[in-house]
This record gives C-alpha cells, sequence and structure tokens, in this order.
C-alpha cells in the first residue's frame, strides 16, 4: 500500500510528533522550512560564504566608501553643452548615446537630460524603432 503513494516532499510528511504537514508543533525543524511562517532560512545565523560571495561584497563596501568620498557635482545633459547636438529621429548617431549597448534607453537621473529633452529623446528613439533605424533590444554580443 505504501507503494501506491507518491513520495512525499520532506515539508509534506506527517511526523509522529505533530499531525499537521508543518511538523513538530510549528518550530523549525532545520531543513528550511518554517510552516506557515514565511520567511527565509539561515536569516538569524551567519553562514559560510563562497569566495564570489565575499569578493562581491568587498567590491560593494568599498564602492560605497569611494561615493562618500568623491562629490559629484549636478549632472549636466551632453544637450545641454553641446548646442550642435540636435534630437531627430533619422539621426542614429545622436540617439545611440541614450541608449546602452543592450538597447535600452538611458533613465534621466543617468544622463543628466531635462524633463523636456527626456520625452524628446524617447519620443525620437520609439520613433526610430519604429522604422528600423534603431533596434528594440540589441541581443548580439
Amino acid at each position: 500500500m505504501a507503494e501506491d503513494t507518491p513520495p512525499q516532499r520532506p515539508h509534506e510528511q506527517r511526523d509522529s510528533y505533530d499531525s499537521r504537514p508543518g511538523g513538530y508543533e510549528g518550530r523549525d525543524r532545520g531543513d528550511g522550512f518554517r510552516g506557515d511562517r514565511g520567511g527565509r532560512p539561515g536569516r538569524d545565523e551567519e553562514r559560510p560564504r563562497g569566495l564570489k560571495a565575499r569578493l562581491r561584497a568587498k567590491a560593494r563596501k568599498r564602492a560605497r566608501k569611494a561615493g562618500r568620498r568623491a562629490f559629484r557635482g549636478k549632472k549636466v545633459s551632453r544637450l545641454t553643452t553641446d548646442r550642435t547636438l540636435e534630437v531627430d529621429y533619422k539621426d542614429a548617431r545622436v540617439l545611440r548615446m541614450f541608449l546602452t549597448e543592450t538597447g535600452k534607453i538611458i533613465p534621466r537621473r543617468i544622463s543628466g537630460n531635462t524633463a523636456k529633452q527626456q520625452r524628446e529623446v524617447v519620443q525620437a528613439v520609439k520613433r526610430a524603432r519604429h522604422l528600423a533605424i534603431l533596434p528594440y533590444a540589441d541581443t548580439t554580443q
């Protein structure tokens, strides 16, 4: 009869101590399943991290320190500084300045455009994409 029933996952197994699927009266059993309480396992205790994770954490810490030291002035748009640049949907060279390598439009807070300039850029990029002057997304790398 036990052969007919499909194997159960550890958190679905019923235990003799408790009849609920959570088992052990809702306490954490140590296998990561916490019943209906939610939460993520291992948040309370410090678990060993791999080399990659330690290096990433170190790099993040260094970047935060560098960000505190160096004060960057107000962002200035390329359209504001270079008066010869004009946003036009036919000019792919200018529009590519406001796109990432993957083809996403760079946000205002990064590019430094004013709201009006950003609206013009977005409108021109969308028109250029529609006419196949610019790709929607560049997947070839």
